[in-house]
């Protein structure tokens, strides 16, 4: 039998070694840390266990879904899903509730973003290269200054215009404002086609003791299948040679040598490091392209707080820059068995920071100071409530999307696809924000690998939709069902094709290029932005009339009584204007939005038949 390698026992090393023990292969797993589950572990201070960012179990994969089930049983349990945006002082149902934004953002900025939107769809910006450009495309720029730009510099720590397209591209793929509209209003967390959109679920799965008890039990049971985890040993030297790694060396925390020899090696390392440790070294342009391969850091202020229940929510976003802190988790709203206590609830004030920021080095009792004192600011607690708290600080939580990443990513990972028995998996070792799932994803596929089979690991989680919602060729998996295998293989036979990248046929070209330079509208969001815009046009008209007063208000306004039934310049007026130009409103914007898109694929019928007709005169040249 073989012996395989992992570096790193967080998801996506663990779920490897989980497979290759089902396929009856021995491995080994290296981890520097003195705990397993890598950025899914559950840490515990005193009784109180928390996260580290808060962990959804959520997967549109069947086999995660079943593999997740088959390690904990009855101890993964069903969780409702509450959070909210924190904004100008005010809290925002997210996903949104229109009655809601409306009264928070109040009718005078409601208009302009529903003007910021319609302007977005009717001409939009022609360029996509960063996040703010992407989202300003379709959502608007105004709404994506009120909840995107804030948060989003917190978490990255650059400016939105400094951050690819890529990120949102794979982050937020599947929802438009369009289709958030359509789930505050219907609730179901679905796109108009039946896709789920992730950002959307209102419930998920979550351990009895947090998302490092699945991580713990899956260790016991790779023990009990013959693999060997080794905790505490820090990687330092990849020794390799004619295209092969030979022998992987790391150190305890003692000091103590460990050197493994190995048929294969599955690394969740970050590539920078991966790349330092390789021996001998590769190129400069290499190591240069690793180096420039940037992670965010992140820090969790841990309080407990002396309250039964301090919010309803499992967290809450903060978009408020008045205060640092980016995000709040309310622990025991994941799960009631995290705190020892039910008369006290635990809070996590997250950070997202770098490491050589001076509060990175911050003791932890300033580190609570400064929490407790942004938690009060923010209206959550007041500050005598807080009994005790700790601080934990995380390196390389975050692969950074900045501008340039994808071709120093490309580089990188050219020079390892020439070490032959090497595989990256995971969020640092393919430098993408992968969610849990798509991390044991690569894990599952490394391990198949080794065991004969051809599948791309870098394929999952890329921009292109295809192994989530679009039906894909499987493969069977025991124990544990189906894992869903994104691509078809090539007519070369060797090159494993994403699935949705080309069109099938020629002739689809058009309507692709049409479809990408002429993007449809949204009726539905045509047609609220409209609607908003003239139900509240005509509401704010009519009040000024009759605040401005005068011995006979409003003589012309008032004409639009006869395309309005009942509508006077009166307070009662106002009201009713508001609904009837609001309806009319969103009747036009979705007629105007249906009618283009409708002429946008007759149009593209047109150059189907004219693409197949010019083909038709060339016939002969093919034979």
């Amino acid at each position: 039998m073989s012996e395989t390698v992992i570096i790193g026992a967080g998801p996506a090393g663990l779920t490897a070694a989980y497979e290759l023990a089902r396929l009856g292969i021995k491995s080994v797993v290296l981890e520097a840390d003195d705990q397993v589950g890598g950025l899914a572990r559950t840490v515990e201070y005193r009784g109180y266990r928390f996260d580290i960012g808060g962990h959804r179990f959520f997967s549109k994969v069947p086999a995660i879904n079943d593999l997740w089930q088959e390690i904990l049983g009855e101890e993964f349990l069903e969780r409702p899903r509450l959070s909210r945006i924190y904004y100008q002082d005010r809290f925002f149902d997210y996903p949104l509730k229109p009655l809601n934004a409306l009264a928070g953002l109040g009718p005078a900025e409601a208009m302009m973003v529903a003007l910021s939107y319609a302007k977005a769809r009717l001409f939009p910006g022609e360029e996509e290269r960063s996040f703010e450009q992407w989202v300003s495309n379709r959502f608007g720029h105004r709404l994506y200054q009120t909840f995107f730009k804030t948060y989003t510099e917190k978490v990255w720590g650059i400016p939105c215009s400094e951050i690819s397209a890529d990120w949102a591209a794979q982050r937020i793929k599947n929802l438009s404002l369009n289709e958030a509209l359509r789930n505050a209003f219907f609730r179901n967390g679905r796109s108009n086609d039946g896709r789920v959109i992730t950002s959307l679920i209102e419930a998920f799965h979550y351990p009895r003791l947090g998302p490092g008890m699945m991580w713990e039990r899956c260790e016991e049971l790779i023990r009990e299948r013959g693999a060997c985890t080794m905790r505490g040993v820090r990687v330092e030297k990849i020794l390799h040679r004619r295209g092969r790694v030979e022998c992987v060396h790391g150190r305890t925390a003692s000091g103590e040598r460990v050197e493994l020899s190995a048929d294969n090696v599955i690394s969740t390392m970050a590539l920078g490091s991966l790349i330092r440790a390789l021996d001998p070294a590769p190129p400069v342009e290499v190591l240069e392209a690793a180096r420039g391969l940037r992670y965010r850091d992140f820090l969790t202020v841990v309080l407990i707080v002396n309250r039964e229940s301090v919010f309803p929510d499992n967290w809450i976003y903060i978009h408020s820059p008045a205060v640092s802190v980016g995000r709040v988790q309310n622990y025991k709203n994941w799960s009631s068995d995290m705190v020892p206590d039910a008369r006290r609830t635990s809070l996590g004030l997250e950070y997202f920071v770098w490491d050589a920021d001076d509060i990175w080095n911050w003791p932890d009792s300033r580190l609570i100071d400064l929490g407790i004192q942004e938690a009060a600011r923010i209206g959550l607690i007041a500050p005598d409530e807080v009994e005790d708290g700790t601080a934990l600080r995380m390196r390389k939580a975050y692969p950074i999307y900045e501008h340039g990443y994808a071709e120093r990513l490309a580089l990188v990972r050219g020079y390892l696809e020439t070490i032959t028995n090497l595989q990256t998996i995971g969020r640092n070792g393919l430098h993408r924000y992968n969610n849990q799932d798509h991390s044991m994803l690569t894990g599952m596929y490394a391990a198949r690998n080794i065991a004969g089979e051809r599948l791309d690991v870098w394929s999952v989680n890329t921009d292109a939709d295809y192994h989530e919602e679009q039906k894909t060729a499987a493969v069977s998996s025991p124990g544990v069902g189906a894992v869903p295998l994104p691509y078809s293989r090539g007519t070369e036979g060797d090159r494993l094709v994403p699935v949705g990248m080309l069109p099938e046929k020629p002739l689809a070209l058009p309507r692709v290029v049409i479809e990408t330079v002429f993007a449809k509208l949204d009726p539905v969001a045509m047609g609220v932005a409209l609607g908003v815009v003239s139900g509240l046009g005509l509401f704010l008209a009519t009040v000024i009339l009759l605040l401005k007063g005068g011995p006979r208000v409003g003589p012309n306004l008032s004409l639009l009584s006869n395309y309005f039934i009942g509508f006077k310049v009166t307070w009662a007026g106002a009201l009713l204007g508001l609904i009837e130009a609001g309806i009319a409103g969103f009747m036009l914007g979705f007629g105007l939005a249906w009618l283009r898109n409708l002429c946008l694929a007759v149009y593209a019928r047109l150059l189907r038949r004219q693409v197949q007709a010019e083909e038709d005169r060339h016939f002969l040249d093919e034979v």
